[in-house]
């Protein structure tokens, strides 16, 4: 590991010509002291870096000079198979690789299409972080060692052991046999088999995971596109689910559609008054799942069917109005 960040460090100061330690941490993910100890090693190693003084000083190395490319990592590798997009390489755990890949990749380059790739980059937007509403796109954070750990059960084939916080019930530890994993909208997915029944597990509710030794029970080949697609179809079509026509405040989006199962459509609301609001048409686990999701945005959404939910959650707010209508019965705390 210290290793591919003493080549990345190198190619970074290769590529600027001149970094400060502030500026070389926040690249390297690192501690401004680790990157002096490593400022330290390649001198003592023979690599021409040294100090610029003053107020727009830094690191910098020797003109002229050129180190060996280094071969790519495993994950840098995976990395640029999911460069299609950076949210992908997020995703999965494989940001930083991601990082570190294209700056070899840039320093391979003949010196003469270094600038022409650099400048050509500059030139594309991949992914923003908002849309052409100005609605911000939400990038789910994900532990870098469970992210880890379910990656490397993955590509090593073997059994999983997690603790998954499904939407509205307790976190609890369940052994899984992995199949694969897929991005869909920024989100994560593991795809797996547990007691031989098809699983699909959202990464962002993964609290911890353990690789065991054990062998994963799975056929040798997959094809991941398909297996997506027939769990997507069974998703909509599952016994107790039910569907949610709502209206809800933009800025809520994400909450609404992060708790829901699928999105089946979505598009303005201009109706009863609600013009800047959103209608979604979504699907819940079952009653109760879609009852404790609508509760928790309160008057950000609006439930318009069907309309036993609307009465469901009528009477859970009038149940608490009445409970707060009258006057404390406690005496009011002293200051």
């Amino acid at each position: 590991m210290r290793a591919d960040r003493l080549v990345s460090l190198v190619l970074l100061l290769r590529q600027h010509g001149r970094l400060s330690a502030t500026t070389l941490a926040r690249e390297l993910e690192v501690s401004t002291r680790t990157v002096l100890r490593d400022i330290d090693a390649l001198s003592a190693a023979g690599v021409p870096v040294y100090a610029e003084r003053g107020r727009h000083g830094g690191f910098t190395l020797l003109p002229g000079f050129r180190t060996e490319l280094t071969g790519l990592n495993h994950d840098e590798a995976l990395a640029l198979l999911v460069a299609g997009s950076r949210r992908g390489a997020q995703a999965f755990g494989l940001g930083s690789a991601l990082a570190s890949a294209m700056r070899k990749v840039v320093d391979a380059l003949p010196e003469g299409q270094r600038a022409t790739a650099a400048g050509a980059a500059r030139r594309l937007l991949i992914d923003p972080e908002t849309d052409a509403l100005a609605r911000r796109l939400v990038t789910e954070e994900l532990p870098d060692a469970v992210v880890t750990e379910v990656r490397r059960a993955v590509f090593a084939g073997h059994r999983l052991r997690i603790r998954y916080a499904a939407a509205g019930r307790d976190p609890e530890w369940r052994t899984v046999d992995p199949i694969g994993l897929v991005t869909v909208r920024d989100q994560g997915y593991l795809l797996a088999t547990r007691a031989g029944a098809d699983r699909t597990y959202r990464l962002s509710r993964v609290l911890a995971a353990e690789e065991l030794a054990e062998p994963a029970q799975r056929p040798e080949g997959v094809d991941l596109d398909l297996a997506w697609q027939e769990r997507s179809r069974r998703f909509r079509a599952g016994g107790d689910q039910v569907t949610v026509l709502v209206r809800v405040d933009p800025a809520r989006r994400e909450d609404l559609v992060g708790s829901a199962v699928a999105v089946l459509a979505e598009g303005g609301d201009a109706e009863g008054g609600a013009e800047g609001r959103l209608r979604l048409e979504v699907t819940f686990q079952d009653p109760r799942h879609a009852e404790w999701a609508l509760w928790q945005l309160a008057a950000s959404a609006e439930v318009l069917a069907p309309q036993w939910l609307r009465d469901s959650l009528h009477d859970r707010a009038a149940a608490i109005a009445a409970r707060y209508a009258a006057p404390s019965p406690e005496p009011t705390p002293s200051a």
